[in-house]
C-alpha cells in the first residue's frame, strides 16, 4: 500500500527555472533573485520578461485590444463578485492569445469590473503607460507615480510562488496540451478560495474591529476562543514571516514618505506583534506569523483600492506567473496523473 500524500504536501512534480520558496528561512527567490531585491526596483513588465525569457514586455497595446473585447463579454463584468467576473471575463478570450494579451487581459477586466461595480464607465487604457499605473488609472480615473509604483511593487511582490494552488491548477490544465487561455482561467477559479488568495479584504476588516492598538490582545483572544481565524496570520510553507509581508510593509512606509499617510500602518504593526504572540502562546507547535495578505490589505487600502478588487489584483499580478508555468510545463513537463484510493466496499 502506498503512503498518501494528503493536499500532495512534500511531493515534487516538476523542476522550475521560476521561482524558489524556502519555508524554513522565510525566503522567496524569482528567477534567480530575491523578492526584496525585486519588488519596488523592478517594473512588473522587467520581472514578466525575465519569467518568459524574453528582452522586453509590452502590455500597452495589449491592453487596448483587451479592452476593446469588453463589449463582447455579455454579462461576465455585470456578475457581483470579482473573482467569479475575472474568470468569466477570461475564459471568453481567444484560446490563440499568448502571455502578453492574457496579462494585460487580466488588468484590463479587472479595473473595468471595478469601475462597473461602483456605477462609473470603464476608462480605455493608455497604451503609453506602465503596466500598474495605467491599472491603477482605469480603477481611479487618475494615478500618481507614487501610487502607481506603490502597486507596481505589489504586482511584482506577487508574480509567482512556486507550486502554490493556483500555479498547480495552470499546470495540470497546460499538461493537457490545453490552451493558455484555459489554463489561465482555471488558475482564477483556484485564486478564488479563501485558503488561497481570498483573505485580504477580510484583514481589513479585523483591523476596523479592533480599532485601536491597546484593543488587539482582547478581541483577538476572543476570536482564538470562539473558534475563529486570525486573518493575515500563518502560511501553509513559511515556518516564519511570510517575507513578502515585509516587502510590502516597506511599500507603505515609501508612500508615508512621499506624503500619502495610511492610518493603518501602525494599527496593523501592532496587531501583528501582538497576534504573532498570542498565537505562539496558544500554538507552540505551530509557526503562526504575518503572510502576504496581512499587509496587502494595508497597501492596497493605502493606494486606494476598494476591497472588493484585492484578490482580483493579486490575479492581475499572478497571471504573469501562471502564464511562465504554462510555458515551462509545455516544455518540460508530461500530463500530470496522480493516483487515488479506492476505498469503497465491495458488495458481497
Amino acid at each position: 500500500m502506498k503512503d498518501i500524500a494528503h493536499g500532495l504536501e512534500g511531493i515534487v512534480v516538476a523542476e522550475t527555472a521560476l521561482s524558489h520558496v524556502d519555508g524554513e528561512r522565510g525566503e522567496l527567490i524569482i528567477a534567480g533573485t530575491r523578492v526584496d531585491e525585486l519588488s519596488g526596483v523592478q517594473k512588473f513588465e522587467q520581472v514578466a520578461a525575465t519569467l518568459w525569457n524574453v528582452e522586453r514586455v509590452d502590455l500597452g497595446p495589449a491592453r487596448v485590444e483587451a479592452f476593446a473585447r469588453l463589449s463582447t463579454l455579455g454579462g461576465a463584468l455585470e456578475l457581483s463578485d470579482g473573482m467569479d467576473a475575472l474568470r468569466a471575463a477570461m475564459a471568453q478570450l481567444p484560446s490563440s492569445l499568448d502571455a502578453t494579451h492574457v496579462t494585460a487581459a487580466g488588468g484590463v477586466f479587472a479595473a473595468a469590473w471595478s469601475r462597473k461595480r461602483a456605477g462609473l464607465a470603464p476608462i480605455a487604457p493608455d497604451p503609453k503607460l506602465p503596466h500598474a499605473t495605467d491599472v491603477l488609472r482605469m480603477v481611479k480615473g487618475e494615478a500618481t507615480d507614487t501610487l502607481a509604483a506603490a502597486l507596481d511593487a505589489y504586482l511584482v511582490a506577487v508574480i509567482d510562488h512556486g507550486m502554490n494552488a493556483s500555479t498547480f491548477t495552470a499546470r495540470v490544465i497546460a499538461s493537457t496540451q490545453s490552451d493558455l487561455v484555459s489554463a489561465v482561467t482555471g488558475a482564477v477559479g483556484a485564486l478564488k478560495g479563501p485558503l488561497h488568495g481570498g483573505a485580504p479584504g477580510p484583514v481589513l476588516d479585523m483591523l476596523e474591529a479592533v480599532g485601536r492598538p491597546e484593543n488587539a490582545e482582547a478581541w483577538l483572544r476572543c476570536e482564538l476562543e470562539a473558534g475563529r481565524r486570525v486573518m493575515g496570520m500563518g502560511h501553509r510553507v513559511y515556518k516564519v514571516r511570510d517575507p513578502r509581508a515585509a516587502v510590502l510593509e516597506r511599500a507603505v512606509e515609501v508612500l508615508e514618505k512621499h506624503g500619502v499617510s495610511s492610518s493603518r500602518l501602525t494599527l496593523a504593526r501592532a496587531v501583528e506583534k501582538v497576534a504573532t504572540r498570542v498565537l505562539a502562546a496558544r500554538y507552540p507547535d505551530r509557526s503562526l506569523q504575518a503572510n502576504v495578505e496581512f499587509y496587502t490589505a494595508v497597501l492596497l487600502d493605502t493606494v486606494g483600492l476598494p476591497r472588493s478588487l484585492f484578490t482580483p489584483m493579486f490575479a492581475v499580478g499572478r497571471v504573469a506567473g501562471w502564464c511562465a508555468h504554462v510555458a515551462e510545463q509545455r516544455a518540460t513537463g508530461r500530463l500530470i496523473r496522480p493516483e487515488s484510493r479506492y476505498v469503497r466496499p465491495s458488495k458481497p
